[in-house]
């Protein structure tokens, strides 16, 4: 992978996940979801094609939990789906395999008011009232393709690459990353974004 000589320092982060995961300049990555009959499986690659992260989980599981790993198999993170008030779906993002409040990032919930386009919205762990949203995600009900905004501030923009494959069972995605961002958080939310019932 190409990394310009830019100074981390100078470049401010949205660090989420962990500030291993966020590089002080442009990102492109490459996001291939596989589905076999019981199991769902995410390889997220670098332009030269080296395995960064990789997301697994069952396929058929009642109460949905998928599993973020490093390249060397060690968890980073855990997303479990839960039903929030008035059974709106939401997930909850701990850090490695844990599931206590002392291990919680972030949750994720579907907005709530109309929209002519898919809307999420993410609340830090720190974030006690919930009132305002930390990040929100825009993005299309006929594809998969989104942005990530930090305030008024685009962050991230993931499309969808169509494909004959993508429609059997295997997509791919092309996740852009500003400087500074953190891209475990923006791949946990395509995870996410893929798995909200609508």
């Amino acid at each position: 992978m190409f990394v310009p000589d830019v100074r981390r320092d100078l470049v401010p982060t949205v660090s989420v996940v962990g500030d291993d995961f966020c590089f002080p300049y442009l990102v492109d990555l490459a996001v291939k979801k596989k589905v076999g009959f019981s199991t769902k499986h995410i390889d997220v690659l670098d332009d030269n094609g080296t395995l960064l992260v990789q997301v697994d989980g069952g396929f058929w599981q009642f109460n949905k939990t998928r599993t973020m790993l490093h390249s060397l198999g060690l968890p980073i993170i855990t997303l479990r789906r839960t039903k929030g008030i008035l059974l709106q779906q939401e997930w909850i993002v701990h850090r490695g395999e844990g599931s206590d409040g002392s291990d919680l990032l972030y949750t994720v919930r579907k907005s709530q008011s109309f929209q002519l386009k898919t809307r999420l919205e993410v609340f830090l762990a720190s974030n006690v009232t919930s009132e305002i949203c930390d990040f929100r995600v825009v993005g299309s009900y006929i594809s998969q393709s989104f942005k990530v905004y930090k305030g008024d501030t685009l962050i991230a923009e993931v499309k969808e690459r169509f494909t004959l494959r993508g429609r059997l069972g295997n997509e791919r995605f092309e996740a852009r990353i500003y400087p500074g961002v953190d891209y475990a958080f923006i791949v946990s939310l395509l995870v996410i974004l893929n798995e909200i019932d609508f």
